[in-house]
């Protein structure tokens, strides 16, 4: 059956959809069937890749994911360096399917700190897919919320026209520029794995997100749970601290239709 949301929680014009996803519980979910670790993480690359394939189906235009937080350098070297493979492993694999499919991938984060070969992998699929339009996938790695932030506000600083009395607002919309781009704020986040806890994403950029958790580890994540948490986020009335829905003109439907 098939149906589509005539009423919903309004999407900024044009672009569909941004949500963002906490990719959680691939450890867990491995260590709760008696496996390493680096199983979960294997698994979840799967559950990326089912997620990509439905998100344009549900309406999401971005679709921003925690990869691998700054924090994440605290974990055991071995298990970093086997994440790290694996990242580079998926965008040198699915870089042409990528494209093929429309998907326009990019990183945010830090860089400095990651490998060469990751790097460079990363470099030769935000090259490949740079025509994308179906989606902008975005993924988040050696990612900070705090610390982007502070790097917003120095670059901010940096451009500040010498002579002008400090203004707030127009260091508001320097900051703003920087962390969002033209994706626009975050309409949804999601955080599968039980936990309630944004964990240093997209702190910001998710001011006025509708927030969605679940259960779901990430390994087992897949179309269905998406089109659960979009269906979620398609109930909730965002006012953005006004007393109506908020959004240009009437409400608006979901950009594409969810198959129920």
């Amino acid at each position: 059956m098939t149906s589509t949301f005539a009423q919903g929680a309004p999407l900024a014009a044009g672009r569909g959809l941004h949500a963002g996803i906490i990719m959680d519980g691939n450890g867990r979910w491995a260590q709760a069937r008696g496996w390493p670790r680096s199983y979960g993480h294997l698994a979840g690359a799967e559950a990326v890749r089912r997620v990509v394939k439905a998100a344009p189906k549900l309406g999401i235009g971005t679709l921003t994911l925690y990869a691998f937080s700054s924090d994440n350098w605290r974990r055991p070297a071995a298990e970093v360096e086997a994440l790290l493979a694996l990242l580079r492993r998926y965008l040198e694999q699915e870089r042409e399917e990528l494209a093929r499919e429309g998907v326009r991938c990019e990183a945010i984060g830090r860089r400095d700190r990651l490998g060469a070969g990751l790097q460079a992998a990363l470099a030769a699929t935000e090259q490949a897919t740079r025509e994308g339009r179906r989606l902008r996938l975005r993924l988040a790695l050696d990612y900070s919320a705090r610390g982007e932030m502070a790097q917003a506000a120095a670059e901010a600083a940096a451009r500040w026209t010498g002579g002008l009395a400090p203004n707030a607002e127009t260091m508001r919309h320097l900051m703003e520029r920087a962390l969002e781009g033209e994706c626009g704020p975050v309409d949804l986040l999601i955080r599968c794995g039980g936990e309630k806890r944004l964990s240093d994403f997209l702190l910001r950029e998710a001011a006025y997100a509708e927030l969605v958790f679940l259960r779901t580890m990430w390994p087992e994540f897949g179309a269905r749970e998406l089109r659960r948490a979009v269906k979620i986020y398609a109930r909730r009335e965002r006012r953005f601290g006004g007393t109506e829905q908020a959004g240009p003109g009437a409400r608006v439907g979901l950009a594409q239709a969810v198959r129920a």
